[in-house]
């Protein structure tokens, strides 16, 4: 993150004359640059190299070269404390968030059914079983609460049992709901 955020800042201050690169790892204060120093300025930001028309030139060129000038994931003219590598990564967060509550409200709106199945073709994607075929959907009216079961060995000896339960994000699965389903368990031995 420190070798990021030193390239930016060395990159926009080349842009805006305050420093040159003569050669690879080398950094020269410019005449602009001791001038700027002169001034002793509280932080060298983008507010303050916007004051140069070379900056200007830059910043513009940038946001011709974006493909979609409505979604900036550039830094901006206001003071910004991230690089945009670090901007890059909060918006890829923010689309995983937005992503995961989509896929959630989706899951939601099927039928329990759609769930159990679910759940057990994740836990298979996952390893449990590890052959086509381990799981088998149990549920049903009268399952007891047992909505699948994972057969992990060829003669089925080594079972998971699955509950797939539809709650919501505040829920939390609490004695009476485990009670019920080692009950279930019993049940099923």
């Amino acid at each position: 993150m420190f070798d990021s955020r030193v390239h930016w800042a060395v990159t926009y201050m080349a842009q805006a004359g305050l420093v040159r690169r003569p050669r690879r790892g080398v950094v020269q204060v410019t005449p602009r640059g001791r001038q700027v120093l002169d001034q002793q300025p509280n932080r060298v930001d983008n507010v303050l190299l916007s004051r140069y028309p070379e900056f200007l030139d830059f910043k513009s060129r940038a946001r011709e070269k974006q493909v979609d000038p409505v979604i900036s994931l550039g830094p901006s003219l206001e003071p910004q404390e991230t690089t945009p590598r670090e901007q890059l990564e909060k918006a890829v967060e923010e689309a995983n968030a937005a992503l995961a509550t989509e896929l959630l409200q989706r899951i939601q709106d099927r039928d329990p059914v759609f769930l159990e199945q679910l759940v057990l073709r994740l836990l298979t994607a996952m390893g449990y079983g590890g052959r086509a075929g381990a799981a088998e959907h149990l549920g049903r009216s009268g399952d007891q609460g047992l909505d699948g079961v994972i057969r992990q060995d060829v003669l089925g000896l080594d079972r998971v049992y699955v509950q797939a339960k539809r709650y919501a994000a505040d829920h939390s699965v609490g004695r009476p709901e485990i009670q019920a389903f080692v009950g279930a368990l019993h049940g099923a031995s």
